[in-house]
């Protein structure tokens, strides 16, 4: 079936959808609009069978509805309605929250149902629940969908009279007044879910040294504390503040914009408040020592038998020239125990989606600092690819793109748990990449699949990476178990019979690959291609980051492997 999916950005749920109705066979182009006359043009060139709007944040034109069977994905239970589903559900605390396919008409969230899903709301943040346990249910609500309207047999249910989950509703926008803490008498509880649940749009704004700033991210602190309010401490870029019970740990802050300024981007809090912030203890925090610890950390090492786990989450999957050398760090150090076996990732979230763009566009030289963040993602993938001691195993609880792909295929095994989906490739930033991608991606899928990867710049499932060998093993568990089913059969693979025939053998592929063509010659061509760009300002790479960090509205139609603008 010729399905076109309308979306206003091609985020994490509409790529999902693309992937996966692909997967099953179905025929797909892409359009994200800023209008309707862009879409009615869309619709004209492209003539689909269906519509389905994963992520849609304006109304569709009552002449589109009338004469396309337009599906849209609400991130709420059957009779919820209102553009803040998931900020109310984990305000209120919800254990419980739903998604439906309803089609469109003309009032908003109100249509006939062809589908729904539930699933449950762990403690995490918005961003991390809608990329996981909203993502799989609405990834089961839109097939189930597609195929009922395919069948040509099935007849949507109204809302009205349907089985309503209890704490459905029709819901205003969730405003800023009803986020705001109160430092003076919130708990760390109540501040860390006003937190969650602006995370990470639009983020909770504040003030804070004598500005308005929207903070992003909230993880409790079981150890300090002080005057309601006050800034205790730093790390690694985030900063810690007190409540009236406890202190909560804040990654990363956005400016407010002021009148005729540009859309300021998130950054690390540190970076942030560069020009104000008074002197603060760095707060230390050692993977190996503190893993257990109630507290926040990007990066976190445990052991298990022969197994160390290297787990690491950084703020929307980017990794700054900062966040690689830590972790850089951090890697040398667990590759110091006596392990045969080491997992990268693990987490549920984000593995990784390459260098900080925003960091980068916000830098006093963007080039310069480009050219140090792939540089230093370099240097962390060079360390795994040279680890011939024992094996090494990438594992991804949430999607990866760019550099971070290549990140995860340096090493030997790849672990994805399904719904992950996977953009191997660079040209939609107009970048030709780096990372060792020129030695990885071929050894594991060929020249040509390689360069059809790259070259298309379309997500790909897990289900599809595996088939084609991107991806070992598929994990099939719920966003909350990922982390111990990991750990479960990587201690399976320590303890496995001819353990340490694979190092051995491993050392010995490595050495015939380098004799073929060097690591050093491959990062010196890939680094050749990116220092042009980054020294040029009128590449696209400049325009394509800055309208990416700031969020510009595009008028984009993906088809069939090509982007049109």
């Amino acid at each position: 079936m010729h399905i076109l999916l309308l979306a206003s950005a091609f985020n994490s749920l509409t790529q999902r959808a693309h992937a996966e109705l692909r997967d099953r066979g179905h025929r797909l182009d892409v359009h994200l609009a800023s209008s309707d006359d862009a879409l009615r043009a869309a619709l004209r060139d492209c003539e689909p069978e269906l519509v389905v709007a994963p992520m849609l944040k304006r109304a569709i034109p009552e002449d589109v509805w009338q004469a396309y069977t337009c599906l849209i994905v609400h991130p709420g239970p059957v009779g919820d309605r209102g553009p803040s589903s998931l900020d109310w559900a984990i305000s209120e605390g919800a254990d419980r929250w739903g998604v439906t396919v309803l089609q469109a008409n003309g009032e908003m969230d109100a249509g006939d149902v062809w589908a729904s899903a539930v699933f449950p709301v762990p403690p995490v943040g918005k961003s991390d629940l809608y990329r996981n346990e909203v993502s799989d249910a609405a990834s089961a609500a839109v097939l189930q969908a597609v195929d009922r309207f395919a069948s040509g047999a099935y007849s949507p249910r109204p809302q009205a009279g349907g089985q309503h989950t209890a704490k459905a509703a029709t819901r205003p926008l969730y405003p800023q007044a009803l986020r705001r803490i109160h430092w003076e008498w919130d708990s760390t509880e109540t501040v860390v879910r006003k937190l969650r649940a602006a995370d990470s749009s639009p983020g909770v704004l504040d003030e804070l040294l004598g500005a308005e700033w929207y903070l992003h991210g909230g993880w409790p602190e079981d150890e300090l504390k002080g005057y309601p309010g006050e800034l205790l401490a730093t790390r690694a870029g985030a900063i810690c503040r007190a409540t009236v019970d406890g202190a909560v740990w804040i990654p990363e802050l956005r400016p407010r914009r002021g009148p005729g300024e540009p859309r300021p981007c998130r950054l690390p809090a540190v970076q942030a408040l560069s020009d104000r912030l008074p002197a603060l203890p760095e707060s230390t925090f050692v993977p190996a020592a503190d893993a257990g610890r109630r507290t926040w950390s990007d990066i976190r090492y445990r052991e298990e038998g022969a197994v160390g786990l290297l787990s690491f989450s950084f703020p929307g999957g980017a990794m700054s020239t900062s966040h690689c050398r830590r972790l850089l760090d951090a890697y040398w150090a667990a590759c110091s125990r006596p392990t045969s076996v080491l997992v990268l990732g693990g987490t549920r979230d984000f593995f990784s989606n390459g260098i900080h763009l925003n960091v980068i566009d916000t830098a006093d030289d963007p080039g310069a600092e480009s050219w140090a963040n792939i540089n230093a993602m370099n240097d962390l993938v060079e360390a795994i690819l040279t680890t011939t001691d024992r094996l090494v195993v990438s594992a991804l609880g949430g999607n990866a793109a760019a550099g971070g792909a290549m990140l995860a295929l340096a090493a030997d095994e790849v672990w994805c748990r399904a719904g992950v989906v996977l953009n191997p490739h660079y040209r939609l930033m107009g970048l030709h990449g780096s990372e060792y991608w020129t030695y990885t991606l071929p050894r594991r899928v060929g020249v040509e699949v390689a360069d059809r990867l790259t070259q298309e710049a379309l997500p790909v499932s897990a289900s599809a990476g595996l088939r084609l060998g991107l991806v070992d093993r598929l994990i099939e568990c719920c966003p909350q178990d990922f982390p111990s089913e990991v750990a479960r059969l990587a201690v399976r693979l320590a303890k496995s019979s001819g353990i340490q025939e694979r190092i051995a053998a491993k050392k010995q592929a490595r050495e015939r690959d380098e004799a073929a063509k060097s690591l050093s010659l491959h990062r010196t061509e890939e680094l050749a291609v990116m220092l042009r760009t980054f020294s040029d300002p009128d590449a696209p790479y400049h325009a394509l980051r800055r309208a990416f960090v700031r969020k510009q509205p595009s008028v984009v139609t993906l088809r069939q492997g090509h982007v049109a603008r």
